[in-house]
């Protein structure tokens, strides 16, 4: 469930609520109890917990590491083109 951010219009009294998606927003500030609580527009926060959420909780044996082998910079061979038109500069 996300975290959503609240201030309230009257006392300036800011709040965050554990809300489901399709819960109605909260207009009843906590602290001046007047219905002037207005949604904050902010990233939703929440946590992803458990297994499932990693790259390496899919991937078995080499292909473990998907990220490092992208990053790693390629190297031109000794006859690729680029490393023939080099030598003729």
């Amino acid at each position: 469930m996300p975290i959503y951010e609240y201030q309230c219009q009257s006392c300036g009294h800011e709040h965050e609520a554990l809300q489901k998606l399709g819960a109605d927003p909260i207009v009843i500030c906590p602290a001046c109890t007047k219905p002037e609580l207005m949604k904050k527009i902010s990233a939703a926060g929440f946590r992803l917990k458990g297994t499932g959420w990693y790259e390496t909780d899919f991937k078995s044996g080499a292909k473990k590491n998907v990220a490092g082998e992208a990053s790693a910079p390629k190297t031109p061979k000794a006859g690729s083109s680029a490393a023939a038109s080099s030598k003729s500069d």
